[in-house]
């Protein structure tokens, strides 16, 4: 127990680099309290004890922000950074070594009593406010952009981002580099393709209108189109 309690603070000084020393984080990890909690709570509701799972999983989830079901399998080095708005179901299954950010749910889809909440595979990390939603399988390694939903199977090592979620990119990085300032955006891209496939057009037409010699009138709204292409081009952030 004590080592498992060690290596869990061991995990938190590993991935936050803004924590400072063993005792700030002993004493001021909300992620690392609701972890610990959910160990005991899970104990107890695999041996028959529901109920008083059931209530000090509430009371956890009182003083962390942080729900996770006593049911829910969590595996070794799992770490949650901040932590507010966590939610992780019942039949979830979590492999060694994921990070999750603050806001991320691992929710379910149905109503039945059966398998309805996702696995994530070892070394997954979710980025803030980032959902995956029914009984899938999110391979080892991938990493989820934040507010990205997940809603279908992910295979291992792929970077997902979007709603729904798509896979963008292999993975090339450790988990832990994940920028996600610079994840693609495939809505971004799509567009780019029909402006570029516009422009194409657009020459085109003015070929056919200077041969068949039509006065081409103002485009009135080139200007905007301008603005549009100049802002994806810039990655269309803020």
């Amino acid at each position: 127990m004590f080592r498992s309690m060690r290596e869990d603070i061991q995990t938190a000084c590993d991935k936050d680099p803004a924590a400072r020393s063993m005792l700030e984080i002993l004493l001021c990890y909300s992620g690392l309290h609701a972890i610990w909690a959910h160990r005991v709570n899970h104990f107890l509701w695999n041996h028959h004890l529901k109920l008083p799972a059931r209530f000090f999983s509430n009371i956890a989830r009182f003083f962390t922000g942080i729900e996770i079901h006593p049911g829910a399998k969590i595996g070794r080095r799992f770490f949650i950074d901040h932590g507010t708005g966590v939610v992780i179901g019942e039949t979830a299954e979590i492999g060694d070594d994921v990070l999750l950010y603050q806001g991320v749910v691992l929710g379910g889809t149905s109503t039945e009593k059966k398998k309805r909440h996702p696995t994530l595979g070892n070394g997954v990390e979710m980025g803030a406010g980032s959902i995956a939603l029914g009984a899938i399988t999110i391979g080892d390694g991938v990493r989820v952009g934040a507010s990205s939903v997940v809603i279908k199977d992910a295979p291992p090592g792929v970077t997902v981002v979007g709603i729904p979620g798509r896979v963008v990119s292999k993975k090339e990085k450790p988990v832990m580099d994940l920028e996600h300032a610079k994840l693609p955006d495939p809505v971004a891209e799509a567009l780019k393709l029909v402006l570029k496939d516009h422009h194409r057009l657009e020459e085109r037409l003015k070929k056919l209108e200077s041969l068949s010699g039509i006065r081409t009138p103002p485009d009135e709204i080139q200007k905007q189109i301008e603005e549009i292409e100049k802002d994806f081009s810039q990655g269309g952030g803020i």
